[in-house]
Protein backbone atom coordinates (compact mmCIF):
# COMPACT_ATOMS: atom_id res chain seq x y z
CA UNK A 1 0.00 0.00 0.00
CA UNK A 2 1.24 3.51 -0.84
CA UNK A 3 0.21 6.60 1.08
CA UNK A 4 1.00 10.17 0.00
CA UNK A 5 2.09 12.29 2.96
CA UNK A 6 2.79 15.99 3.42
CA UNK A 7 4.79 17.44 6.27
CA UNK A 8 6.40 20.77 7.14
CA UNK A 9 10.05 21.79 7.45
CA UNK A 10 11.00 25.42 8.11
CA UNK A 11 7.55 26.48 6.92
CA UNK A 12 7.85 24.60 3.62
CA UNK A 13 5.37 21.87 2.66
CA UNK A 14 7.28 18.72 1.73
CA UNK A 15 5.92 15.76 -0.21
CA UNK A 16 6.58 12.09 0.45
CA UNK A 17 5.32 8.57 -0.19
CA UNK A 18 5.06 5.89 2.48
CA UNK A 19 5.15 2.28 1.27
CA UNK A 20 3.55 -0.06 3.80
CA UNK A 21 3.85 -3.85 3.77
CA UNK A 22 1.15 -6.15 5.08
CA UNK A 23 3.23 -6.75 8.21
CA UNK A 24 1.65 -5.05 11.25
CA UNK A 25 3.74 -2.32 12.93
CA UNK A 26 6.72 -2.84 10.64
CA UNK A 27 10.19 -1.36 11.07
CA UNK A 28 10.73 1.45 8.60
CA UNK A 29 13.46 2.92 6.40
CA UNK A 30 13.69 6.55 5.34
CA UNK A 31 15.28 7.16 1.94
CA UNK A 32 17.18 10.39 1.26
CA UNK A 33 17.90 11.39 -2.34
CA UNK A 34 20.93 13.10 -3.87
CA UNK A 35 21.52 16.77 -4.67
CA UNK A 36 19.80 16.95 -8.07
CA UNK A 37 17.39 14.03 -7.62
CA UNK A 38 14.07 13.54 -5.82
CA UNK A 39 12.09 10.85 -4.03
CA UNK A 40 10.73 9.41 -7.28
CA UNK A 41 14.13 8.18 -8.49
CA UNK A 42 14.17 4.57 -9.77
CA UNK A 43 16.59 3.58 -7.01
CA UNK A 44 14.24 4.87 -4.30
CA UNK A 45 11.19 3.21 -5.84
CA UNK A 46 12.99 -0.11 -6.26
CA UNK A 47 14.22 -0.02 -2.67
CA UNK A 48 10.68 0.68 -1.48
CA UNK A 49 9.32 -2.36 -3.32
CA UNK A 50 12.08 -4.64 -2.11
CA UNK A 51 11.84 -3.45 1.50
CA UNK A 52 8.09 -4.09 1.47
CA UNK A 53 8.81 -7.62 0.28
CA UNK A 54 10.90 -8.07 3.44
CA UNK A 55 8.14 -6.72 5.66
CA UNK A 56 9.73 -3.29 6.04
CA UNK A 57 7.99 0.04 5.47
CA UNK A 58 9.82 2.59 3.30
CA UNK A 59 9.38 6.36 3.18
CA UNK A 60 10.79 8.37 0.27
CA UNK A 61 10.39 12.13 0.09
CA UNK A 62 11.34 15.22 -1.87
CA UNK A 63 13.67 17.66 -0.15
CA UNK A 64 12.76 21.37 -0.19
CA UNK A 65 13.01 22.75 -3.71
CA UNK A 66 12.85 19.28 -5.26
CA UNK A 67 10.11 17.20 -6.87
CA UNK A 68 6.67 18.05 -5.51
CA UNK A 69 7.93 19.88 -2.40
CA UNK A 70 7.78 23.63 -1.86
CA UNK A 71 10.65 25.98 -2.56
CA UNK A 72 12.91 27.16 -5.39
CA UNK A 73 15.92 24.83 -5.53
CA UNK A 74 18.69 27.45 -5.70
CA UNK A 75 17.09 29.59 -3.00
CA UNK A 76 16.23 26.97 -0.35
CA UNK A 77 18.84 24.23 -0.84
CA UNK A 78 21.37 24.05 2.01
CA UNK A 79 22.99 21.11 3.77
CA UNK A 80 21.56 22.20 7.10
CA UNK A 81 18.12 22.59 5.53
CA UNK A 82 18.22 19.09 4.14
CA UNK A 83 19.20 17.78 7.57
CA UNK A 84 16.17 19.55 9.03
CA UNK A 85 13.97 18.05 6.29
CA UNK A 86 15.08 14.57 7.34
CA UNK A 87 14.53 15.38 11.01
CA UNK A 88 10.99 16.56 10.22
CA UNK A 89 10.30 13.32 8.33
CA UNK A 90 11.61 11.30 11.28
CA UNK A 91 9.40 13.20 13.72
CA UNK A 92 6.32 12.65 11.55
CA UNK A 93 6.89 8.92 11.12
CA UNK A 94 7.72 8.49 14.81
CA UNK A 95 4.20 9.63 15.70
CA UNK A 96 2.47 7.02 13.55
CA UNK A 97 0.95 4.15 15.57
CA UNK A 98 1.05 1.81 12.57
CA UNK A 99 4.87 1.80 12.41
CA UNK A 100 7.30 -0.01 14.67
CA UNK A 101 10.07 1.56 16.73
CA UNK A 102 12.97 0.11 14.76
CA UNK A 103 14.19 2.53 12.08
CA UNK A 104 16.82 2.65 9.35
CA UNK A 105 18.21 5.20 6.91
CA UNK A 106 19.35 5.08 3.30
CA UNK A 107 21.09 7.98 1.58
CA UNK A 108 22.53 8.34 -1.91
CA UNK A 109 25.32 10.81 -2.80
CA UNK A 110 24.64 14.08 -0.91
CA UNK A 111 21.74 12.25 0.72
CA UNK A 112 24.31 9.85 2.16
CA UNK A 113 26.05 12.77 3.88
CA UNK A 114 22.69 13.96 5.27
CA UNK A 115 22.04 10.45 6.58
CA UNK A 116 25.48 10.27 8.22
CA UNK A 117 24.85 13.58 9.97
CA UNK A 118 21.49 12.33 11.25
CA UNK A 119 22.91 8.98 12.38
CA UNK A 120 25.57 10.82 14.36
CA UNK A 121 22.87 12.73 16.21
CA UNK A 122 20.28 9.98 16.73
CA UNK A 123 20.59 6.20 17.12
CA UNK A 124 19.34 4.14 14.17
CA UNK A 125 19.25 0.36 13.90
CA UNK A 126 20.63 0.26 10.34
CA UNK A 127 22.23 2.85 8.06
CA UNK A 128 23.20 2.45 4.39
CA UNK A 129 25.00 5.03 2.24
CA UNK A 130 25.80 4.96 -1.46
CA UNK A 131 28.55 7.18 -2.92
CA UNK A 132 28.40 9.55 0.04
CA UNK A 133 30.82 12.52 0.11
CA UNK A 134 32.41 13.11 3.51
CA UNK A 135 32.53 16.86 2.83
CA UNK A 136 31.25 19.14 0.08
CA UNK A 137 34.75 19.89 -1.24
CA UNK A 138 35.10 16.17 -2.06
CA UNK A 139 32.40 16.39 -4.76
CA UNK A 140 33.74 16.74 -8.32
CA UNK A 141 30.86 18.20 -10.32
CA UNK A 142 31.13 17.08 -13.99
CA UNK A 143 31.55 19.76 -16.63
CA UNK A 144 28.12 19.19 -18.16
CA UNK A 145 26.54 20.14 -14.82
CA UNK A 146 28.07 23.61 -14.99
CA UNK A 147 25.30 24.77 -17.33
CA UNK A 148 22.54 23.41 -15.08
CA UNK A 149 20.39 26.44 -14.07
CA UNK A 150 19.83 25.04 -10.57
CA UNK A 151 23.53 24.60 -9.88
CA UNK A 152 24.38 27.95 -11.42
CA UNK A 153 22.18 29.68 -8.85
CA UNK A 154 23.70 27.92 -5.83
CA UNK A 155 26.31 29.64 -3.70
CA UNK A 156 29.16 27.46 -2.45
CA UNK A 157 28.49 28.26 1.19
CA UNK A 158 24.95 26.83 0.91
CA UNK A 159 26.30 23.30 0.76
CA UNK A 160 29.53 23.46 2.72
CA UNK A 161 29.67 20.76 5.40
CA UNK A 162 31.92 18.11 6.91
CA UNK A 163 30.48 15.04 8.66
CA UNK A 164 33.83 13.79 9.98
CA UNK A 165 33.11 14.62 13.62
CA UNK A 166 29.80 12.74 13.53
CA UNK A 167 31.18 9.48 12.18
CA UNK A 168 32.48 7.92 15.39
CA UNK A 169 28.89 7.97 16.69
CA UNK A 170 27.49 6.24 13.58
CA UNK A 171 27.02 2.47 13.90
CA UNK A 172 25.33 -0.41 12.07
CA UNK A 173 26.63 1.21 8.89
CA UNK A 174 26.95 -0.27 5.40
CA UNK A 175 29.06 1.93 3.13
CA UNK A 176 28.58 1.24 -0.62
CA UNK A 177 30.71 2.92 -3.28
CA UNK A 178 31.99 2.32 -6.80
CA UNK A 179 35.78 2.56 -6.99
CA UNK A 180 35.62 4.28 -10.41
CA UNK A 181 33.29 7.06 -9.24
CA UNK A 182 34.48 10.34 -10.85
CA UNK A 183 32.01 12.54 -8.93
CA UNK A 184 32.64 11.35 -5.37
CA UNK A 185 35.98 9.49 -5.24
CA UNK A 186 36.08 6.09 -3.55
CA UNK A 187 38.46 7.42 -0.88
CA UNK A 188 35.41 9.00 0.75
CA UNK A 189 34.00 5.54 1.46
CA UNK A 190 37.30 4.38 2.96
CA UNK A 191 37.42 7.40 5.27
CA UNK A 192 33.79 7.01 6.32
CA UNK A 193 34.16 3.31 7.04
CA UNK A 194 37.40 3.81 8.97
CA UNK A 195 35.94 6.50 11.23
CA UNK A 196 32.53 4.91 11.93
CA UNK A 197 31.71 2.73 14.90
CA UNK A 198 30.96 -0.99 14.87
CA UNK A 199 29.24 -2.87 13.40
CA UNK A 200 30.12 -1.64 9.93
CA UNK A 201 30.86 -2.94 6.45
CA UNK A 202 32.48 -1.48 3.34
CA UNK A 203 31.16 -2.68 -0.03
CA UNK A 204 33.49 -1.80 -2.91
CA UNK A 205 31.80 -2.06 -6.31
CA UNK A 206 34.75 -2.71 -8.62
CA UNK A 207 34.55 -0.44 -11.67
CA UNK A 208 31.34 1.16 -10.43
CA UNK A 209 30.55 4.77 -11.38
CA UNK A 210 28.54 7.35 -9.43
CA UNK A 211 24.98 6.37 -10.50
CA UNK A 212 25.82 2.63 -10.65
CA UNK A 213 24.91 2.52 -14.32
CA UNK A 214 25.91 -1.14 -14.74
CA UNK A 215 23.14 -3.66 -13.90
CA UNK A 216 25.55 -5.98 -12.06
CA UNK A 217 26.56 -3.15 -9.73
CA UNK A 218 22.93 -2.25 -9.10
CA UNK A 219 22.16 -5.87 -8.25
CA UNK A 220 25.11 -6.23 -5.88
CA UNK A 221 24.21 -2.97 -4.16
CA UNK A 222 20.56 -4.01 -3.78
CA UNK A 223 21.38 -7.49 -2.47
CA UNK A 224 23.78 -6.15 0.15
CA UNK A 225 21.47 -3.33 1.20
CA UNK A 226 18.50 -5.64 1.67
CA UNK A 227 20.63 -8.12 3.59
CA UNK A 228 21.83 -5.31 5.89
CA UNK A 229 18.32 -4.04 6.56
CA UNK A 230 16.98 -7.57 6.94
CA UNK A 231 19.66 -8.45 9.47
CA UNK A 232 19.32 -5.33 11.61
CA UNK A 233 15.66 -4.37 11.14
CA UNK A 234 13.51 -7.28 9.98
CA UNK A 235 14.42 -9.43 12.96
CA UNK A 236 12.73 -6.83 15.17
CA UNK A 237 9.39 -6.96 13.36
CA UNK A 238 6.53 -7.22 15.84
Amino acid sequence: MQETLFFESDGLRLHGTLHLPQTPNPPFVIGVHGMLSDGDSPKQQDLARQCNRLGLAYFRFDHRGCGKSDGVFAEVTTFEGRCRDLAAAMDMLGQRPDLGCSAGLFGSSLGGAVVLHAAGETDFDAVVTLAAPIRFSAIHIPGDYQTDPDLAGLRKEQLEYDVTENLEKVHHLLVCHGDADPVVPYENAVQIHHAAGEPKKLLCLAGGDHPLSQPEHQQTFMENTLEWFSCHLAAKTG
